[in-house]
């Protein structure tokens, strides 16, 4: 028993001493990280941006089912730095929404399109796209509703 403590604690000793090697910890950080680092924080202190749209619902009315239907939302960026869109996500399949993939500079607009498929989505219908931004909530939603209805079965 006594043989196997004494293992065990060179062991540890060992480990210890070869896991604190000395070393010039700056001298690993890379140059270019610190640049885009040092750009980031710039870019953070003008203040971060700001998103706004002309509506956040749109009601497509009543419409057949089986047709696609489609919107498009207005997006400003009312903030003072770049506002980048990095995903969107709709609540289910039916609905698939095309979002800009470049920044949209303080000051412009730009357009988020949703279409939504109808098919075996009868009667009332709410979906909710979500977008994945650098806004302070970094989270922004828009919705569509309508009425679908249903195909006759003749």
């Amino acid at each position: 028993m006594k043989k196997i403590i004494a293992i065990l604690a060179l062991t540890v000793s060992f480990s210890a001493m070869v896991s604190c090697k000395k070393g010039n910890a700056a001298a690993k950080v890379k140059q270019e990280n610190v640049t885009e680092a040092n750009q980031r924080d710039k870019e953070i202190s003008q203040g971060a941006p700001s998103i706004s749209f002309d509506r956040e619902v749109h009601d497509f009315g009543t419409v057949e089912e089986g047709f696609v239907v489609e919107t498009s939302f207005k997006v400003t960026n009312t903030g003072k730095s770049d506002l980048v869109i990095t995903d969107a996500k709709a609540t289910c399949g039916c609905t698939v929404p095309t979002w800009p993939k470049e920044p949209i500079k303080p000051g412009d607009s730009a357009e988020v399109q949703v279409k939504f498929n109808t098919a075996g989505k009868p009667n009332k219908q709410s979906k909710t796209v979500t977008l994945t931004t650098n806004t302070a909530k970094g989270q922004e939603q828009v919705k569509v509703t309508g009425m679908v209805t249903p195909k006759s079965k003749a």
